[in-house]
């Protein structure tokens, strides 16, 4: 089968997770040609042989680690098509009680990720006629919400560094957005609504009244990686609301 004919080669970083193995599973059904990278190879191989794809573990926080799983992702396929940064951590305290050691850690799992992300995959992208990278973001890099100081500082990070990769890479056909979440029902998040009082304080700060599901993020991003030809330089709030609309 000729490469034009194959389907998209796509690195989904962060793919075990809950948003990473829903996207996974989307991007599968429309015959894209994955990579799942992240830390647990357990997981990773768990759901290379329910979809296809090749596991790889990476250290997202680490540049030559993300490289590495790009410069692998050209050496297999012959080319890179789209990538995603699902790595991130959720971190809620006021400026005064977070630790420089909890600052480090915020930015480097959430802000590093994506950048190590655009260095690698957009250079690959350009020299293969273009491509879509698309970066997590949150509603609380754009509201003012209570104790989410370092979180929020990271993602706005997110929105800053996607919207001037967008405008570097965009000659090159490399189209680069981001994905604002609310809050969102995977593992990260468990905690945040493990009973039922905690539960619905969440869902009550969202217009809709409740927390997200993986599968509507996914489908969001899904369309971006594959989809949306003509978009670049966006911030997409997927949020019930959180971002712009006052909950009741």
């Amino acid at each position: 089968m000729s490469e034009e004919k194959r389907g998209p080669v796509i690195l989904v970083v962060g793919a075990a997770g809950g948003i990473g193995q829903a996207l996974s599973r989307r991007l599968a059904e429309r015959g894209a040609r994955l990579v799942l990278a992240g830390r647990d190879m357990e997981k990773l191989e768990a759901l290379a042989v329910e979809i296809g794809g090749a596991p790889r573990v990476i250290d997202a926080r680490d540049v030559a680690s993300m490289q590495a799983a790009v410069d692998a992702t050209v050496a297999d396929h012959g080319r890179i098509d789209g990538a995603v940064n699902l790595a991130g951590s959720i971190l809620l305290k006021p400026a005064h009680l977070t630790t420089p050691e909890e600052w480090a850690e915020t930015m480097a799992t959430n802000l590093t990720t994506a950048f190590a992300l655009v260095r690698a995959a957009a250079p690959a992208m350009s020299r293969n006629g273009g491509g879509s990278i698309v970066l997590m973001s949150s509603a609380a890099a754009r509201i003012g919400l209570v104790n989410h100081e370092a979180i929020a500082a990271a993602k706005a990070g997110v929105i800053g560094l996607m919207l001037a990769s967008a405008a570097t890479y965009a000659p090159r056909n490399v189209r680069i957005n981001a994905v604002a979440l609310g809050l969102v029902k995977t593992p990260l998040s468990a905690r945040l609504t493990a009973n039922e009082a905690s539960r619905k304080v969440s869902e009550a700060m969202h217009a809709l009244g409740r927390l997200g599901e993986p599968d509507e993020v996914a489908s969001l991003i899904a369309w971006l990686l594959l989809d949306a030809n003509w978009v670049t330089g966006q911030t997409f709030g997927i949020d019930g609301g959180l971002g712009t609309v006052r909950a009741r």
